[in-house]
């Protein structure tokens, strides 16, 4: 997982987590977005997204060998 993911990925979470608490998403909806958010923040913390895998998805810069 690349670096501009981690950090899109803990903005939305972020967001995700200030519209919950500001009472602007509430009830079944509201905890399932904060579940997501949590999601969002494990992954970008373990650098590794489990549905990338499948789908072979890679957002890791290439390093180039010279």
């Amino acid at each position: 997982m690349g670096s501009t993911d981690k950090i899109v990925r803990i903005l939305i979470a972020v967001v995700i987590g200030f519209l919950f608490y500001t009472n602007v998403i509430t009830g079944t909806l509201g905890i399932i977005l904060l579940i997501l958010a949590a999601i969002f923040v494990a992954t970008s913390f373990i650098s590794f997204c489990p549905l990338y895998l499948p789908f072979g998805i890679s957002t890791c810069a290439i390093k180039s060998k010279k």
